[in-house]
């Protein structure tokens, strides 16, 4: 039997950055844009050019960088929103306009306020004025989960019939169950006489748990062939279908699917600690494939069992998804030019040389705290010097604290401010709330703090922590991200980066706050 070919749709850009607190910079979003290419995905959904000038132009630099995958644009069933698209992406290589609108009884009446009569004509209208400039444009019928079957077919045949080569079909809310998506999908590919013009697409969401259920028996059952999904299954509300469960699924149980992909899935690791870090969404251990605990064995009959032979309790290898040992790759008398072949092997390219030579000194200084550096601690160092804004407004200088059993934890800190020197003294229920409050009261930002989340970058006592701090004010969401082997330094460093954000003129504005307003 031939083996037959799985689209992968990657939307990590676009419905994972409406994740709220997970939205990004155009220099972020090129990192992992530059991330997914080498993962190999065929699709990068890099944005929604029309919801912000900031994000236009963050699509329209993945479109110019990318050359491996198609990059993809979302926008509205509109004209101005499509050309929006269009606009953003027309310097791709390959480039497709995926455009939507809702098609269920409930969207349409409390939503859009519209008659399925004016839906289907909208729908038809867009698809075509979309495909007059682009050759690839994907429609979506938004929450066709819960939409009439007979409705969708008459919306879907005369989209196809306007030029749509992709035909995406939405679970916009996780309320789908697994066979009786796969027969929609199937009933719908029969029913459409033109279906064969497109590829059949799913994208599922994770609300009760069966976004990759879902997706893996719209394949199986109703014959699609591109699934959409992020890395981490990051998404808004509880997720999105998560892309390393479905192409670890759809490689371990070929025997099963009969289908491939062309995803290097020793990238799949990379991929995950960069998403995590730049949003600031810490992978849960005991998350499938990704997850620090996916490949460990506490019970004794499964560690007796692993030594005897791999495969008894391992369906794959940690080494086929990019789990390694923690390499140690430098030490305090490496040079410059093995750190950057070093980063390089790592997949981490930065923009610039005096970028290399900053991320070098943070090396040196790091070197000088802890004797064996893994690959993990550069990966962390890079991180946080990307989170450095070359117009920051509030710099670490020193900093101290104290607490005890008897006595009130305190902390005195000092920080350049446009320059200058300044000096802060609070207390606090704790290290790192002393130190928040010292910071505070010389910044006075009036930030919410939303998250404060700690990790130990490798294993053992000197490891370095990661620490992110997601801060809120006026529909501005930010994540900063310290690390250190002193994890109340580390507190600072990454409450610093979220304020230098909060204080940038770089246009981060949280999607959900902007599609209220």
């Amino acid at each position: 039997m031939t083996t037959g070919k799985l689209i992968i749709f990657d939307t990590t850009l676009r419905d994972g950055e409406q994740s709220p607190g997970a939205s990004m910079t155009k220099d972020e979003k090129l990192r992992i844009a530059r991330q997914l290419e080498r993962l190999k995905v065929d699709v990068i959904e890099a944005g929604f050019p029309a919801s912000s000038n900031g994000d236009f132009e963050a699509v329209a630099a993945i479109a110019r960088v990318i050359k491996d995958c198609t990059v993809a644009g979302l926008s509205r069933a509109n004209d101005k929103d499509i050309q929006r698209c269009i606009d953003a992406l027309k310097g791709a290589k390959s480039w497709r306009v995926h455009t939507f609108l809702a098609t269920s009884e409930l969207h349409m009446k409390m939503k859009l306020r519209m008659t399925p009569d004016q839906v289907f004509e909208q729908a038809k209208l867009a698809v075509k004025f979309a495909r007059n400039a682009c050759p690839d444009v994907e429609f979506s019928p938004e929450d066709a989960s819960r939409s009439d079957i007979d409705f969708l077919c008459r919306v879907l045949e005369a989209v196809i019939q306007e030029g749509a080569t992709t035909i995406n079909i939405p679970d916009t809310v996780g309320y789908a169950v697994p066979e009786q998506y796969g027969e929609l999908i199937r009933k719908l590919r029969e029913k459409i006489p033109n279906s064969d013009k497109a590829v059949w697409s799913v994208h599922c969401h994770n609300d009760l748990g069966m976004a990759v259920a879902n997706s893996l028996a719209a394949v199986r059952i109703g014959g699609a062939r591109q699934i959409e999904c992020t890395m981490n299954g990051l998404g808004e509300r509880a997720g999105n279908t998560s892309l390393e469960e479905v192409v670890m699924a759809l490689r371990t149980r070929k025997d099963f699917f009969n289908l491939e992909t062309r995803i290097d899935t020793t990238q799949i690791v990379p991929a995950s600690r960069l998403v995590s870090q730049i949003t600031g969404f810490v992978v849960q251990p005991n998350k499938a494939v990704v997850g620090a605990n996916a490949f460990a064995h506490a019970s004794g009959i499964h560690q007796d069992g692993v030594i005897k032979a791999r495969e008894t309790y391992e369906i794959m290898t940690a080494e086929d998804v990019g789990w390694a040992a923690n390499k140690i790759v430098l030490g305090k008398l490496s040079g410059r030019t093995a750190f950057k072949q070093r980063l390089k092997e790592l997949g981490v390219e930065l923009e610039s040389d005096d970028g290399y030579n900053k991320a070098f000194v943070r090396f040196k200084e790091l070197a000088d705290k802890k004797a064996e550096i893994f690959d993990e601690d550069l990966l962390a160092l890079v991180a946080q010097e990307a989170g450095i804004a070359s117009d920051e407004v509030w710099s670490l200088v020193s900093m101290s604290q104290g607490s005890g059993t008897s006595d009130k934890p305190h902390a005195t800190i000092v920080m350049k401010q446009n320059g200058k020197d300044v000096k802060a003294e609070s207390k606090g229920d704790g290290p790192v709330d002393a130190i928040f409050k010292a910071i505070e009261s010389v910044a006075k930002s009036g930030a919410e703090l939303l998250l404060f989340s700690v990790n130990a970058v490798t294993q053992g006592t000197e490891s370095q922590g990661e620490v992110t701090v997601r801060l809120s004010k006026g529909g501005r969401i930010v994540n900063g991200v310290g690390a250190d082997t002193d994890i109340v330094v580390a507190s600072a460093k990454a409450y610093i980066s979220a304020l230098n954000k909060i204080e940038s003129k770089v246009e981060r504005v949280n999607p959900q706050y902007q599609a209220r307003h």
